[in-house]
């Protein structure tokens, strides 16, 4: 089939379903934003590459500017343009888009519709309800109106998509609340690009570039954005920094990094070290340097987003540090699978004592890294991940809005991983 897949962010897992798409004889053109300054997956060509893959950036105007609701409003709206535009020009049977802007999302499946392609809504974050909350809490009366539209919009375009994709269980009640088909729902786990992330030694390249080799590094890496609150890993430094065996790094860009390198100055730390983002292909040596790596989650972002870098670092062999809500997935895949300690987002204290217990343990240690890495292997395997996303393609779960009738298979009710 001659597919358009798209992820806003540039993630790497998106990138390999599309690689491993095109391996198996489908055209692929991969989409994302260029411009967006987020960690991003293998973005240029690789010697590998079928020849009926392709990869390219989308670029607007001027860099992005998240922090101005205006200005932003208006540039992923001229995103959305350019991404129609890249529609109309290739002419997809199927078009999957992921981690869009709703206004951008409304352009691509407007496109679909003109290219008379199917279009997949492959649901990563509710972004409607997180733009209300935020709204509300920023703009008052305004940002509930404007919050409430933005959850209309997202309804509408679930609706009216021809499948849906789901992340997790956890949304499928909302989706039943929307009124959305099951027959329209498919449950596929997020996964991380286990073969492009092995397990490295602490004592690499890159720790040794960084004088980290010898130091205990408590590590965060990714985006820091509004659903990320940076005072805990400031509490953690504060809380170390006597120690001049531990270092806590954090890899990121944006307004949360640069509220604490002036928060280091301000406490006067020497065991922050704030660096930008590194190249995917330096990620294994990244986590490698790391004895605990840390995910952040605002309280409010309950069941609803789920970082996606929780399941990067199952991959790299080390025990996760999160203070996440209890409910979300990422906690229960650390928790459960007993692969790291988790603390409440409204607890910064309990965060540091988690720390403590981490930093004190090694044998814990040792054994909560075992079993993230094991969780990975058994979970994250592309070529099923594939299977269930060629199955939408072709199969029952992919009813067509126009009527057409589908291939039978098994099932006809929601499918899941």
């Amino acid at each position: 089939m001659r597919l358009l897949i798209h992820d806003y962010p540039g993630h790497a897992f998106p990138i390999q379903l599309s690689r491993r798409l095109a391996g198996r004889g489908h055209e692929v053109l991969h989409l994302y934003a260029g411009y967006n300054v987020t960690p991003r997956g293998l973005v240029n060509g690789q010697k590998n590459d079928p020849a009926s893959f392709a990869i390219s950036p989308i670029y607007i105007r001027e860099p992005l500017n998240k922090y101005k609701l205006v200005k932003r409003w208006r540039q992923e709206r001229e995103y959305g343009r350019l991404l129609k535009n890249q529609i109309l020009a290739f002419q997809p049977e199927v078009v999957i888009s992921a981690n869009t802007p709703l206004d951008a999302q409304k352009s691509a499946l407007a496109a679909a519709k003109m290219a008379h392609s199917r279009f997949v809504f492959w649901l990563q974050d509710v972004i409607g309800l997180a733009s209300k909350q935020l709204l509300q809490q920023k703009l008052f009366l305004a940002g509930k109106v404007i919050g409430e539209y933005y959850l209309g919009l997202e309804k509408a375009l679930l609706r009216d998509s021809d499948h849906v994709v789901l992340i997790t269980d956890d949304f499928l009640p909302l989706m039943k609340a929307w009124q959305l088909e099951e027959s329209r729902l498919t449950v596929v786990p997020n996964w991380a690009v286990l073969e492009d992330l092995p397990v490295y030694s602490k004592e690499n390249d890159w720790s040794r570039k960084h004088g980290l080799g010898d130091k205990f590094c408590f590590m965060y890496t990714g985006t820091m954005g509004l659903k990320h609150n940076p005072d805990f890993l400031l509490q953690l430094a504060l809380h170390f920094q006597d120690d001049e065996d531990i270092r806590v790094v954090v890899i990121s860009e944006g307004p949360g990094a640069a509220w604490l390198a002036e928060q280091r100055a301000v406490h006067a730390i020497h065991n922050l070290l704030i660096l930008d983002f590194q190249p995917f292909e330096q990620l294994p040596a990244v986590m490698g340097t790391a004895d605990a790596l840390i995910a952040l989650l605002e309280p409010d972002a309950g069941i609803y987003s789920v970082p996606s870098k929780v399941l990067a670092y199952l991959c790299a062999q080390r025990p996760l540090l999160l203070a996440v809500p209890y409910e979300n997935l990422a906690a229960r895949i650390v928790s459960q699978h007993d692969a790291g300690l988790v603390a409440s987002p409204h607890a910064p204290q309990e965060f540091v004592q988690a720390a403590d217990l981490l930093y004190q343990d090694a044998a814990m240690r040792a054994g909560l890294a075992r079993n993230a890495r094991q969780y990975a292997e058994a979970n994250f395997n592309i070529n099923e991940v594939a299977n269930k996303f060629e199955r939408i393609l072709h199969g029952q779960a992919f009813v067509h809005r126009t009527g057409a009738s589908p291939t039978p298979t098994e099932n006809d009710g929601p499918q899941q991983a």
